[in-house]
């Protein structure tokens, strides 16, 4: 049975929560491969909101049991607040199962990512600071707390203390703060070792014998493929990778188990943070796609920054992430429009360039070249067939599907669970 990754075609923001709820039904194990609590899923469920951070958006669905990759750098503290308020608000859940080889968020590292983050001044990357990066830095520098380490105490010391004899160096004599205290972290740390014990578990073995005995396990990405550490727009991007490769080495799951990678696109472009934009709006139709669109992050608040589609970018991802299938979001925001624009390739120094640019610089200088696509008025919420789109909402979504060299299977023509258009069976 089918290994299913759900990925950002983007800038992240997309849609994936909606996508991922969407699909729960239909799965056995939705895995959480990349990122930590710096992503935001958002679903909605009868009227009602939920935003998730850390935890996989599946967790909604009963039906599924929800997994933490080794890929995912964890804050033990965000997870649990995110299970107490889910279960506050009447919401049953299992606590999701956790790698042992998962990454822990330690409050140095959300210490290291706010001081250096506001050292770099201009030159800042657009964090959210909460010591993600620190934190894959360290999986990285092989200095790293893993959530197996929770299981030993003394292990667990030892790690710290070794972790922090450079780092408190850097702190006071560099930043001008005072040196943390080891014991104080791990007996922090220890605290949430007999709540978490039960769910700590081999998850490479648990993912691979559930394909070998026919389930469906449906692998969510956070952020988007143009925050790929690899492939995104560096050093604009975040520390892990949530392309479709992230899904394999995050989970311990082989390629050839995957058989669809569906990429989640608005049918418009938003941004949050730093780093190049080229379709980026500056007036006033980029302030109403945001309050329409309610483009806020989920995770800061932070206003996005919003533009018109972008094909280039879109059809690279697709491209790199051997995308089968496309899942097009907030088809509704753009009604009332008389004419939409689309960016379909860009002018780079006089020079035109219908492909993405190989270097930042190019991509810095690149303006958009748009085609027009006429708009339509009408409200297209309540749509659940193609055939009940309005005409030139239709042909904006071959349009895309020209332009990007991938079908598009599914459309959200609103925010709730049930407003979505499934052309092609995702599953």
């Amino acid at each position: 049975m089918p290994g299913i990754i759900v990925l950002g075609a983007q800038w992240g923001d997309e849609g994936k929560g909606k996508a991922v709820d969407a699909l729960g039904e239909q799965v056995d194990y939705v895995v959480r491969y990349s990122g930590g609590n710096n992503a935001g899923h958002t679903v909605v469920v009868g009227g009602e909101k939920f935003i998730m951070h850390l935890l996989p958006a599946g967790i909604l669905n009963r039906n599924a049991t929800t997994v933490i990759g080794n890929g995912v750098v964890i804050d033990p503290q965000v997870m649990y607040h995110e299970l107490d308020g889910l279960t506050e608000r009447g919401v049953i859940v299992d606590h999701p199962l956790i790698s042992a080889n998962a990454h822990l968020i330690t409050p140095y590292h959300q210490t290291l990512d706010k001081v250096t983050e506001r050292f770099a001044g201009k030159k800042r990357i657009g964090t959210t600071g909460r010591g993600i990066g620190p934190a894959y830095s360290d999986k990285v520098n092989r200095i790293g707390l893993r959530a197996a380490d929770l299981l030993d105490a003394d292990l667990l010391h030892d790690k710290v203390v070794a972790s922090l004899e450079q780092k408190n160096q850097t702190l006071v004599k560099i930043f001008n703060r005072r040196e943390i205290n080891p014991e104080l972290i791990t007996e922090q740390l220890l605290g949430y070792t007999e709540r978490i014990r039960p769910y700590i578990v081999d998850a490479a073995r648990l993912l691979n014998d559930a394909l070998d005995d026919g389930k469906v396990v449906l692998f969510e990405g956070a952020q988007a493929h143009h925050l790929d550490v690899d492939h995104g727009t560096y050093p604009f991007v975040t520390s892990s990778n949530p392309t479709a490769g992230g899904a394999c080495t995050g989970t311990g799951v082989g390629p050839t188990r995957i058989d669809r990678v569906i990429g989640i696109a608005k049918a418009y472009t938003t941004r949050v943070g730093e780093g190049p934009f080229p379709t980026e709006l500056l007036d006033a139709d980029g302030e109403k796609l945001r309050q329409d669109g309610s483009e806020f992050g989920a995770t800061t608040g932070r206003p996005r920054r919003c533009g018109w589609f972008d094909a280039p970018i879109v059809e690279v991802a697709a491209k790199v992430n051997g995308c089968t299938d496309i899942f097009l979001t907030k088809l509704d925001v753009l009604s009332g429009w008389d004419q939409i624009p689309v960016c379909v390739a860009y002018d780079i120094n006089g020079t035109r360039s219908d492909v993405y640019p190989m270097t930042q610089p190019e991509l810095c200088a690149a303006k958009p070249i748009y085609e027009y696509v006429p708009g339509w008025t009408e409200d297209i919420s309540a749509a659940r067939s193609f055939d009940e789109l309005p005409a030139n909402c239709q042909a904006y979504v071959h349009h895309l599907e020209d332009l990007i060299h991938c079908r598009i299977s599914g459309i959200g023509v609103g925010p709730g669970r049930e407003e979505s258009i499934i052309i092609n069976p995702l599953v």
